[in-house]
């Protein structure tokens, strides 16, 4: 059966880690994370790494609703979280939508 979202904005992060700095990435993500999931409008974030890419990391996180993401997006919070991981990045996206239905598996 589907729950319904209320339009939930997801964003999800690639993330392409410079070699070698993986192990640093992932502490320093656990360590400021906070800075993200303290946030009123955040509703959780997950760090995913690439099974098939070497150093390709995913970062998801869901937000109450655009508008409260991209104020977020452009405030000193976000910034200072961005420099934090800004050295072990090499290349990286981003993009963004709107959850429109979600299923529960069997397991949860």
């Amino acid at each position: 059966m589907s729950e319904p979202t209320d339009q939930v904005f997801r964003v999800t992060l690639r993330m392409q880690i410079k070699p070698g700095m993986e192990d640093d990435f992932e502490k320093v993500w656990l360590e400021v994370g906070d800075s993200v999931t303290s946030h009123p409008a955040n509703l959780g974030q997950w760090l995913s790494r690439s099974a098939e890419e070497e150093g390709v990391y995913y970062i998801v996180s869901d937000w109450v609703n655009e508008p409260l993401f991209r104020a977020f997006e452009t405030s000193d919070r976000h910034l200072e979280h961005r420099q934090k991981l800004h050295p072990y990045r090499s290349g990286g996206s981003m993009t963004t939508m709107h959850v429109v239905a979600a299923l529960s598996g069997a397991a949860s």
